[in-house]
């Protein structure tokens, strides 16, 4: 088993290295880290009526990013960093939760459910400042 993982892990890697690097950055959005790509979709919390859909958001708390060289890690965020992102969903709804409460042999039962609100986004463009991007 353990030797299976494995060389699915080392094929993973040689893939990512024929395919050539992409560039990538860490942000953090609502107390949260989401390692991003060009290109790549991502749930943020939900932004309101303030967004539609077809809209941008930039997100300026940048911690990390990589170019294919060395990181850029900020301390604790790299300054004139930023992340734009098009909005593809304004809203979209979370997996439902379902809380029970039972006290035994009271007869007494609570049943309550939560759905988080979320915000689709695609990351469009990552713009950092001094990062030497590498090329395939």
């Amino acid at each position: 088993m353990f030797r299976a993982e494995y060389s699915l892990a080392i094929s993973c890697w040689q893939q990512l290295v024929e395919d050539g690097f992409q560039m990538f950055a860490v942000i953090e959005d609502g107390n949260r880290q989401h390692r991003v790509q060009e290109g790549s979709f991502l749930s943020v919390d939900y932004r309101g009526t303030e967004v539609e859909a077809g809209s941008s958001i930039t997100f300026d708390r940048v911690l990390l990013a990589n170019g294919g060289g060395a990181s850029i890690v900020g301390a604790p965020t790299i300054s004139g960093a930023s992340v734009i992102a098009e909005v593809v969903i304004a809203t979209e709804k979370g997996p439902k939760l379902e809380i029970q409460r039972l006290r035994k042999r009271k007869n007494s039962r609570r049943h309550t459910g939560h759905r988080q609100k979320y915000t689709r986004v695609k990351v469009t463009s990552i713009s950092v400042p001094g990062l030497a991007v590498a090329e395939k």
